[in-house]
Formats: C-alpha cells, sequence, structure tokens
C-alpha cells in the first residue's frame, strides 16, 4: 500500500471524547436546515403564490434572495467568527434563523416573505462557517477531523436532496408555512444545547474588523453569483456579462485591500499553505460538476419523462444514498495510508464515469440515468470530504473562521458557474437541434415547447413534445461530455497537485485553546 504523506497525526494531539462526538450531532442540525432551505421552496412556491399573490419579480426574490444574501455574507461571517467567537456567532445565527423562519411561515404578504428569506440569508451565513470552524477546533486529532468533516460533508449534500422532499410532503398535508416552522425545534435544541456542548474558540489576536471590506465583498460576490443564475435561466445576455464583470472588478479591488492593509477581513496568509488553494480549486470543479448535473437531472424527470414535482423528488432521492458511504470511504482509505492524491483523483475518475452513462441515456432512460446521478454524487463526495478535510487541516485554528467561509463561498460559485455553462452548452444544442418549423416559444426552452404542445391539436403537439424532448436529451448528453472531459483533467490535477501535500500539525498553543 502506497504511504500517505497527506495526512499526519500529531501525537500529542488530543483526542476527542463522547462530549465532543455528541456536540457534532448538535452542529449537524442547523447545517441541515441550511442546506435543505436551499432548495424547501420547490413544491411550496405554488401554494405561496395563490395565498400571497407575489408579482412575477417578487416570486423570483421569494426564492433567490436566501442564497443570494447567504453567498454574500459567507466570508464576512467567517472572519467575524473568528474574532467574536464561534460559538457566539453561531448561537446568535441561531436565534435570527429561528426568528426568521416564524415571520415567513406567518408572513401576510410577498414583502413580508421576502424580508423574512433575507434574514434565514444572514442567519445561513453565520451558522454554516461557524459549523465547520468548531469541527476543526473540536476535532485536533486529524484522523478524527477528517471524519468528522466526512459526516459534515454528507449531512450539507444530504440536505439539499431532502429539503425538497419534505417540502412537497409538508405542503401536501399541512400549509406552506409549514416548510419555515421545522426550523423552530432545531434552532431551540441548539440554543439549549450549544452552550453546554460546544466550546467557544476565537483567535486572540484578531486585529480590527475591516469594516469597507464588508461591503466589498458583497460587491465582488453578489454580482457574479446573479449573473451566473441568471444566464444559466435565461442564457447570454449582455446585461448578465455586465454584471459579473463588475463584480470581478470588485473583487479584483477586494483582493487589493486584503493583500495591502494591516487587518484584512480575509487573511492572505490563508492561501500561503500548500494545500488550501489546490483544495478551493478543486472543490469549486466539484461543485461544478454536482450542480451543473442537478440543473438536467431535475428537468430530465419531471419534462422529458413526465413525472410530477414530488415524484421527481423522490426519484432523485435514490442518487443521494451512495453519498453516505463515499464520503467515509474515501476518509477510512486515507487514514489506511493511500495517498490522498489517489483518492480525490479516483473521486474525479469516477465523477467522469457518471457523466459518461448521461452521455448514453435517451429520452426514456429513467434507471441509467439515476445510476448515473449515484456514480456521479459518489465520485463528487469523495472530491469534497477530501478537499475540506484538507482545506481546514491546512489552515491555523484561529483562522478556521475564515477558511471555511471560503470554502464555502467556492462552493457557491462553483454551482453557479456548473449550472451557467453547462446549462449553456445544453442550450445551445437545444436550439440547433430542435426543428426550425417549431414555434418561437417552442425553440426557447423544453418548458416553453411542452407548453406549446398542450395548446397544438393531437398528434402534432405530441410529435413537438417528442421532438422537444429528444432536442432536450441530446443538450444534455453535449453537456454531461464536456462535463466529463472537465472533471477528468482535475483527477490530473488532483494527482500532482496533491502528492506530498500534508496537513499542518496541531500546535500545543492550539490544543490549549481548542
Amino acid at each position: 500500500m502506497t504511504t500517505n504523506p497527506t495526512h499526519t497525526t500529531d501525537p500529542g494531539a488530543g483526542r476527542a471524547g463522547r462530549r465532543e462526538w455528541t456536540a457534532l450531532s448538535v452542529l449537524m442540525l442547523p447545517l441541515l436546515l441550511v442546506s435543505m432551505d436551499v432548495s424547501v421552496l420547490y413544491f411550496a412556491i405554488p401554494a405561496i403564490s395563490a395565498d400571497l399573490e407575489p408579482s412575477g419579480t417578487q416570486q423570483l426574490w421569494i426564492f433567490d434572495i436566501y442564497a443570494f444574501v447567504l453567498a454574500g455574507l459567507l466570508m464576512t461571517m467567517g472572519s467575524l467568527g473568528d474574532r467574536v467567537g464561534r460559538r457566539r456567532l453561531l448561537l446568535t445565527g441561531a436565534v435570527a434563523f429561528g426568528a426568521a423562519s416564524l415571520a415567513a411561515a406567518y408572513a401576510q404578504n410577498a414583502e413580508m416573505l421576502i424580508a423574512a428569506r433575507a434574514v434565514l440569508g444572514i442567519g445561513g451565513a453565520t451558522l454554516m462557517p461557524s459549523t465547520l470552524a468548531l469541527v476543526r477546533t473540536m476535532f485536533t486529532d486529524a484522523a478524527q477531523r477528517a471524519k468528522a468533516i466526512a459526516l459534515w460533508s454528507t449531512v450539507m449534500t444530504a440536505g439539499v436532496a431532502l429539503g425538497s422532499v419534505m417540502s412537497g410532503i409538508l405542503v401536501e398535508y399541512f400549509w406552506w408555512g409549514s416548510v419555515f416552522l421545522v426550523n423552530l425545534p432545531a434552532m431551540v435544541l441548539l440554543l439549549v444545547l450549544g452552550p453546554l456542548l460546544l466550546p467557544e474558540s476565537r483567535d486572540p489576536a484578531p486585529g480590527r474588523f475591516d469594516w469597507p471590506s464588508v461591503p466589498l465583498s458583497l460587491a465582488a460576490v453578489l454580482p457574479v453569483i446573479y449573473g451566473l443564475k441568471e444566464i444559466a435561466a435565461d442564457g447570454w445576455n449582455v446585461r448578465y456579462v455586465v454584471s459579473i464583470t463588475v463584480g470581478l472588478l470588485f473583487a479584483a479591488v477586494f483582493v487589493h485591500r486584503q493583500r495591502t492593509i494591516a487587518s484584512p477581513m480575509i487573511s492572505p496568509a490563508l492561501f500561503k499553505g500548500r494545500g488550501f488553494t489546490p483544495a478551493l480549486s478543486l472543490n469549486l470543479v466539484a461543485t461544478f460538476g454536482m450542480m451543473g448535473s442537478a440543473y438536467f437531472t431535475t428537468q430530465y424527470l419531471q419534462s422529458v419523462l413526465d413525472k410530477s414535482a414530488l415524484e421527481a423528488a423522490l426519484w432523485a432521492l435514490l442518487p443521494s444514498v451512495p453519498i453516505a458511504v463515499a464520503a467515509p470511504t474515501a476518509n477510512q482509505l486515507v487514514q489506511k495510508g493511500v495517498n490522498r492524491a489517489y483518492v480525490v483523483c479516483t473521486g474525479f475518475v469516477t465523477g467522469a464515469a457518471g457523466f459518461g452513462l448521461l452521455v448514453l441515456a435517451d429520452s426514456d432512460s429513467l434507471w441509467l440515468v439515476l445510476a448515473a446521478c449515484g456514480v456521479l454524487a459518489s465520485g463528487i463526495a469523495m472530491v469534497m470530504s477530501q478537499m475540506v478535510d484538507l482545506a481546514m487541516g491546512t489552515v491555523p485554528v484561529e483562522r478556521a473562521g475564515s477558511a471555511s467561509s471560503l470554502m464555502e463561498t467556492g462552493t457557491e460559485f462553483g454551482g453557479a458557474l456548473g449550472m451557467a455553462v453547462l446549462g449553456s452548452i445544453g442550450t445551445a444544442v437545444y436550439h440547433n437541434t430542435i426543428p426550425a418549423t417549431a414555434p418561437a416559444e417552442a425553440r426557447e426552452t423544453l418548458g416553453g415547447a411542452l407548453a406549446s404542445a398542450a395548446r397544438l391539436p393531437g398528434e402534432t403537439g405530441e410529435t413537438l413534445a417528442a421532438a422537444a424532448r429528444d432536442a432536450f436529451t441530446d443538450g444534455m448528453r453535449a453537456a454531461a461530455l464536456a462535463a466529463a472531459i472537465l472533471l477528468l483533467a482535475a483527477a490530473a490535477v488532483a494527482l500532482t497537485a496533491l502528492r506530498g501535500v500534508r496537513v499542518r500539525e496541531v500546535t500545543e498553543a492550539e490544543k490549549t485553546a481548542a
């Protein structure tokens, strides 16, 4: 077996006991709910629209404001947690998340619901980096930390899949506000048990908090995320390209400020560790593949195979099952001495194989598509769990909040980029494949084609619908081929960039602080 140079354990590092593992289970609650809230409105939107009667623009904001605020504030909250204390920020965020959930459940109009979703985003931005930073603090033994982070990655990924299913079930039997009320018991439990089980930790010498970096980070992140999401939804448009360009310009200003001021919000020293930058970059590629595939497979299940929204969500749960095995297995391989570079490379190759199976799909390939998604999810889970562990293991404990926020911001970018790039490839193929004689609405999107087909008589409508489904499937296959090539390239990069990279050993001062 190959000697593993990537995972060393300080012999003197304290091992976590029952208290720390119990605390980890408590931390999983907010993490699960925050990740579920990304998709929890998938089936609640029709009921909300019937009750609150939002305009088309308001409906978009109800859905998107949570993810926008979450992505924009991750870096700010991660840095703030390093300064004021991660447990304090976590508990403050739990109060905000619970209060906003209650307000959202009983919103009387669209404006109130949009505001509540924005506050949920603020709360989520405090919870996500705090949970990962506290994992880094509680588990100073490298092997135990890797196991804890594998569980963290599994819960975060599973939450997105469970959110849509839970939404469908709750809306089926209760009213739409119930999708928010389920957050309350978990937040109460966190507020009760958190002070008893979770240690407080912070950077002992953080310096002044750089408030001008807050609006700069928002101006850098939000326009890019917005532009990428809109390109995925509507295709290329000058307005969206300008938005991305503006965000990148602000990002350049933000980076310059972090490099030149005495007390930056995000320390450039984080990137000096040999493993952090590769981990951040490869994790972004992994989320690119994960979210890019979801863009197609969710539409495939609903619009190509004609499943109801709830049926599609339940079918989509099946590929999530292997995730529970893949991340822990990758961790066990590394712990047994397999070089991390080989494990990550295998994960990317497995993900590429999943995309390869998608290339073989046609417009009636339910089980093939589900198998492809399962293989893809397994590979991506292997990569993400190892990259998060590597990133958190190569930074000092005092900067754990900033490091976790950067990883999660990269995840947001990777997901948005995957949907935009792969979605654009699929859309281009769709436009070139759909018959030129089809109505204009049908030539734009699969949804438009099915709507047009429903208005046409008999065989004419059926022919248009079949052609549109075939064209969409052709686009999915082309995007899958491009994604497979990208993941194979990432596998090659992982072999070279990660070979010989070691996590840093825990210092005596850090063990004492933890």
